[in-house]
């Protein structure tokens, strides 16, 4: 309780220290910290699932456009509140994944992503086909939360709601599940015959990446006013899987990293069109071949490097072991 105590100072401390830069940026620059944001929700989600669990899954961000559009249409023709509505989708996207798993978590490898890109484009196109009711390509609009399209309140709210999942994915992989996770990871086999039900946590874990999808999903969905089926095309697949795997995959703090660096680099390079992904498809093979542990690895190496040279850093830098 009283590390728990520890760590909820600690988000508090982060919250208030990145309070302050919606004072000194342009309303654009805010929109692009919030995006950020964002995506480092549906990045800590897909590493729990991919890097923590073992388990390569593309339907991710299918979950975050669930969660967007079962909200949105609840408020639309039930006429539920905003927060009732993003709840509502959170469990719908939690059942679905829960369902999505129990139907594909036995195949492995190259079928179980295969299978969940199958699923992600099924609903991509039964969004676009049924615009009678979800306006399809058109577009559905949706209530803003804070009656504001401006982007300083959603800023706020994406960075509590980054910090949280930031907390929660660090209170799982220290858990007893964690461990199980680590163990499916490494060595299915072995972690089946020490005890694990490995399928009951691959199942649980599935569902738990398709609720953080869907908490994003959700509440980006009220901060653009506008839904499409074009996000939940695959390209926002490889942006998460790209954030992920250039921050390092299976470190804690690579999605977080990974998440602000590439949406960073990608406004940088919007003028350049589709060539960015192409430049971030060699970026992560670069990763990948020369430094698979990422941006988290190279901030460990440099952090070692420093504590070698001027030693008296190892207490400050190095107090818990937090970039591991």
């Amino acid at each position: 309780m009283a590390g728990l105590a520890r760590r909820l100072g600690w988000c508090a401390l982060a919250y208030a220290a990145l309070a302050w830069l919606p004072w000194v940026v342009s309303e654009y620059h805010t929109h692009i910290l919030a995006t950020s944001a964002y995506y480092v929700i549906l990045a800590i989600g897909w590493n729990l699932l991919a890097g923590y669990t073992g388990q390569f899954s593309l339907a991710h961000h299918t979950f975050a456009g669930i969660g967007g559009y079962t909200s949105a249409l609840l408020i639309l023709y039930a006429k539920v509140p905003v927060l009732v509505g993003i709840a509502a989708g959170i469990v719908v996207a939690a059942l679905v994944g829960w369902g999505l798993g129990t139907l594909c978590l036995r195949m492995r490898a190259i079928y179980l992503a295969l299978t969940t890109w199958a699923f992600a484009e099924s609903i991509r196109l039964l969004i676009t086909v049924e615009y009678q009711v979800t306006r399809g390509d058109l577009g559905l609009a949706t209530k803003f939360l804070f009656d504001t399209p401006r982007p300083t309140p959603y800023y706020y709210l994406f960075l509590g709601l980054a910090i949280a999942a930031v907390l929660a994915a660090w209170q799982i992989i220290h858990s007893r599940a964690g461990a199980f996770m680590r163990a499916i990871r490494d060595d299915e086999e072995a972690a089946a015959a020490m005890g694990v039900d490995t399928f009951k946590w691959k199942r649980f874990v599935f569902a738990l990446s398709a609720v953080f999808a869907a908490v994003a999903g959700g509440f980006q969905a009220h901060y653009l006013g506008l839904l499409s089926p074009t996000p939940m095309k695959f390209n926002e697949m490889a942006i998460v899987v790209v954030m992920v795997i250039v921050g390092g995959l299976r470190t804690f703090s690579g999605p977080i990293l990974g998440a602000i660096f590439i949406e960073l680099a990608s406004e940088l390079l919007r003028g350049w069109g589709e060539v960015r992904m192409v430049l971030f498809a060699l970026l992560v093979i670069v990763i990948a071949r020369v430094y698979p542990s990422g941006i988290a690895g190279i901030v460990v190496a440099v952090r070692d490097r420093l504590v070698t040279r001027i030693p008296s850093l190892g207490g400050v830098l190095t107090p818990r072991r937090q970039w591991e």
